[in-house]
């Protein structure tokens, strides 16, 4: 279960209203909308309206996402709907649970299809969060839930990019809502008719499928009646600049360090690892450091205790067209590097390790497009900087110094930016990082004193 948050009395927005309205038209719902507009609680809502005494909804998404967003939300806006949020770990007693709302990621899907009837006895929706993750109708977890999607009467697909690559991502999508009704059941026969194959090498089979001129308004206008999408300019009830958390939980290692080291300033990482901290600030620092996923031996050796922090920021990242991220320390900056590398992801560095003219070209092809993400430490970056073209501003985890935090977020939400934007930063609920954050949001005095944290 996810960490229970104060509950919230919240009405739905002009526009969460709008997709709310069309969930009690259609059995099947395609969200489209762009990433802070609020998909995870308008589906919430929907189930509310939509759920009868015994009625279960099935939530399948990004690993990282499952408690900081569905949980979250839950906690927050539905405390009356019982929630239990299944890993790879603890699946089979997640899903035993008595709750209303059952969460899970999408490599799951595979294990859900190996269930007897039965076990789907009161679901009755199923929501498929990033639904781009089931793009590829081969897929094993595609073919997995095109085993279970019979068993809910009512789905719905959420993505802020539906066709990132070509109109054909979407196929596979559509077709678990409605079984083929819109766009067919072969894929074959949709590929054929909305896009035309260049060859790109000797071979017959080197062809490259390429859209059709209006190929995409022609699918999109077939699609009217399921899809809802809310931009987030156009969201006239959403603040120019959003400013939220996201909630991470710690590893049970991440916690054990933590204790360790908040009761006796000592974390005891393993029989030859031992890290002490000689003063209440060192505590306060060590503290943030431990559940940020690191505890430092020295200024530049740390020893890594979790990095699922940063497949979290990495989503976020992923969902959205530019972004800024800030680092805190070394072991933040080698991790948001290493995820994005992984993902694939065009980043920059922008520190003091870059020389000048480096870091001016990093902003200038920033602000041209070439970025998706920007690293950078606060203190390279939170002055001067028009950084305009990202609309979302993250945080890995909070800073003590307000100063910090002000003119950081003042690198995208300034003079010159055309769209509303977000600042988001991740907080372990809980944790020091909690009470850090508060302070920045009460913009006390004290915040720059690590020892103001204590009081």
């Amino acid at each position: 279960m996810a960490t229970k948050a104060k509950p919230v009395k919240y009405k739905p927005m002009k526009h969460q209203a709008q997709t709310i309205a069309l969930g009690r038209k259609q059995e099947c719902m395609f969200d489209m909308s762009d990433p802070g507009t609020g998909k995870t609680l308008g589906q919430i809502y929907i189930f509310k309206e939509r759920r009868g005494p015994k009625d279960k909804l099935l939530v399948l998404g990004p690993k990282s996402l499952l408690e900081p967003a569905w949980g979250g939300d839950l906690a927050k806006f539905a405390p009356d709907l019982r929630f239990s949020i299944a890993n790879a770990e603890n699946r089979e007693a997640a899903f035993a649970a008595d709750a209303d709302v059952y969460i899970t990621n999408v490599d799951a899907a595979v294990w859900l299809s190996k269930k007897a009837k039965g076990f789907y006895k009161n679901f009755t929706m199923l929501v498929v969060d990033e639904a781009t993750a089931f793009k590829h109708s081969t897929s094993a977890r595609s073919r997995a839930l095109g085993k279970i999607k019979k068993f809910f009467r009512y789905r719905s697909a959420l993505t802020g990019t539906p066709n990132p690559n070509r109109i054909t991502d979407i196929w596979n999508i559509v077709n678990f809502l409605d079984d083929g009704m819109r766009l067919g059941n072969s894929f074959v026969a949709f590929r054929q008719s909305v896009c035309t194959p260049k060859q790109v090498g000797p071979r017959s089979n080197m062809v490259e499928w390429q859209d059709k001129p209006g190929a995409e308004d022609a699918v999109f206008s077939v699609l009217s009646d399921i899809v809802i999408r809310h931009e987030r300019d156009k969201c006239l009830d959403l603040p120019e600049n959003n400013q939220y958390t996201m909630a991470y939980k710690l590893s049970t290692k991440q916690m054990k360090a933590y204790k360790e080291m908040a009761v006796a300033q000592i974390a005891l990482l393993d029989k030859k690892k031992v890290v002490t901290a000689i003063n209440a600030a060192a505590v306060a620092t060590k503290l943030l450091q431990i559940a940020s996923g690191a505890v430092y031996e020295s200024e530049n050796n740390y020893h890594l205790i979790d990095t699922g922090r940063y497949e979290l920021v990495l989503d976020l990242i992923e969902e959205r067209q530019h972004s800024i991220c800030f680092y805190l320390w070394k072991h933040q900056r080698d991790l948001l590097i290493e995820q994005a590398k992984k993902r694939g992801i065009k980043y920059c560095v922008y520190d003091g390790k870059a020389s000048l003219k480096a870091r001016n070209e990093m902003v200038r092809d920033f602000q041209a497009g070439f970025y998706q993400a920007l690293f950078g430490h606060p203190a390279s970056m939170a002055h001067g900087l028009t950084l305009t073209r990202a609309t979302a501003a993250i945080w890995p985890s909070p800073t003590h110094n307000l100063e910090w935090y002000v003119q950081g977020n003042a690198r995208h939400d300034r003079n010159g930016q055309k769209n509303k934007t977000e600042t988001i930063v991740v907080v372990a609920p809980n944790t020091i990082e909690e009470k850090t954050y508060d302070r920045l949001m009460g913009k006390g005095e004290r915040m720059s004193n690590l020892l103001g944290l204590f009081t």
